[in-house]
């Protein structure tokens, strides 16, 4: 009977999927025991929370690059597929393994599965061990006065800033001495068919995106370099290049937030920094903080309201306009170059996720699980708890909520944050010839203007699906006997 120092630790790689801050990674190889890295493909615990599409091709490429930077290190990654709780059981007993380590998930369906499994290795005599390696600080330990959850994104930050600072990285470990666990079998990544076939519609995210620990970490330090400084000021401009876009990175667990508080803060400190931009930054890793934080609290919040006077609410189902708005055919420019970018990139700008999410539900009235689970599948950075917090900030049926009477106008949202129409121009290509005076509202535009910019509205581009000042009125009448009823 093998002895249990030559028992090989399981690490299984979910939503950390680096090398540099993994708790796990280092506790296991710390252990003195050969070290077997494993990932699963899990399309049956999430349910109808299954990984989206886009970012299906992101998970694709992100462990190609952890397979070779495991190599590095020794440590061949092993991939199964199937149901995680299955798949743990069948390797414990295949290599005999002592222990399993992992970092934690905090989705409820996550959550559930993952004490299922730590009881059941624990019954069998066999070490369960997770760690933290996806937040600042746990959800559990963050309370108001009264010892409970937070509902209010600012109170949420400010005791996060109270209390000590999350703890400093840890380094990337060196490679193994020892001999590594022999590996059993596992798949082949090309047989998960992660990647887009026929047709290629993930074409152009190469040219958008790194994924992998060394993509990450390029983006946190180019930001830090450069566009940081102008952060504060500019980070509502789609045009110009000033957010860090490290929402993939953070989502599959590349770069962990303690890496980026920690270089962050490291940088302000030698004065590096422009001081407000940078925490203005650091405040925004704070909302993804809260977004958890609400979820691990309230485990419907991606399907349910959390505000219960929101059941009711009279929303529309109109299939014609959700199918426009999904296509970036509204006949708003700046809903649609929003909506454009998103499939052309896995991605779209933070200000015009907000504008497109308004017009949805309060311009259309449908609902918001609708634009969820949208950017569920054509996201490259979905992750649970940001969609849903953030659908539902904007719906006015969550915590911290947008108030019902702020309704984002497509045409002025466009002139205050994309004032050139450079961002129109690049995603709505047949507006390029458009005048920045007309842009955002062509159907304004004298004819003369709109010939010599080729644009005839119904033919060339739509002509806009609902007047906003009617639908700004019929929402405003909706939600206001909303806010009468509760």
């Amino acid at each position: 009977m093998a002895r249990d120092s030559d028992r090989p630790v399981l690490l299984w790689f979910r939503q950390d999927l680096r090398l540099a801050d993994n708790p796990a990674l280092c506790a296991a190889m710390a252990s003195g025991q050969p070290v077997l890295p494993v990932y699963i493909l899990d399309d049956e615990t999430p349910g109808t929370w299954r990984t989206g599409d886009a970012a299906r091709w992101w998970l694709h490429h992100s462990l190609t690059a952890l397979s070779r930077d495991l190599d590095a290190l020794g440590l061949p990654l092993v991939l199964r597929c199937g149901d995680s709780r299955q798949i743990i059981s069948d390797l414990v007993s295949e290599t005999g393994a002592a222990a399993v380590y992992w970092n934690r998930c905090y989705e409820p369906f996550a959550r559930k599965r993952d004490e299922t499994i730590k009881a059941a290795l624990k019954r069998d005599g066999i070490a369960a061990r997770s760690f933290n390696s996806a937040l600042l600080h746990e959800p559990w330990t963050v309370e108001n006065k009264a010892g409970e959850p937070f509902r209010v994104y600012s109170a949420f930050w400010r005791a996060c800033l109270a209390k000590d600072g999350p703890e400093a990285p840890l380094p990337t470990p060196e490679a193994l001495e020892s001999t590594p666990a022999p590996a059993p079998q596992g798949d082949r990544l090309a047989d998960w068919a992660l990647l887009p076939t026929a047709p290629n519609w993930a074409r152009s995210f190469e040219a958008a995106w790194t994924p992998g620990e060394a993509g990450a970490r390029d983006r946190l330090t180019g930001f830090l370099d450069a566009a940081v400084n102008r952060y504060k000021a500019e980070r509502d401009r789609p045009d110009i290049e000033a957010t860090s876009r490290l929402s993939p990175h953070l989502h599959f667990g590349e770069i962990g937030p303690r890496q980026i508080w920690h270089a962050t803060r490291a940088d302000i400190a030698a004065h590096d920094l422009n001081e407000a931009s940078a925490e203005k930054f650091l405040s925004e890793v704070g909302w993804r903080e809260f977004a958890h934080h609400l979820l691990y609290h309230n485990d419907t919040l991606p399907d349910h309201p959390l505000r219960p006077e929101f059941a009711d609410f009279p929303w529309h189902e109109n299939g014609d306009a959700l199918a426009a708005w999904q296509r970036g055919r509204t006949g708003f420019p700046i809903v649609d170059a929003g909506m454009r970018e998103l499939w052309a990139t896995g991605w779209m700008h933070n200000r015009v996720r907000m504008i497109v999410a308004s017009f949805l539900v309060k311009d259309l009235l449908i609902p918001w699980q609708e634009g969820e689970a949208w950017f569920w599948d054509t996201l490259v950075d979905a992750d649970l708890a940001n969609n849903a917090a953030s659908w539902q900030w904007v719906a006015g049926c969550g915590a911290d909520a947008a108030p019902y009477f702020r309704i984002f106008n497509p045409v002025l949202q466009g002139e205050k944050f994309d004032p050139d129409g450079a961002y129109v121009r690049r995603w709505v290509p047949e507006l390029a010839k458009m005048p920045a005076s007309h842009i955002h509202k062509p159907w304004l535009a004298p004819d003369d203007v709109m010939r010599q910019a080729g644009v005839t509205l119904g033919e060339t581009y739509p002509t806009p699906i609902v007047d906003h000042g009617t639908a700004r009125d019929r929402a405003l009448d909706a939600f206001s006997r909303i806010k009468k009823a509760a």
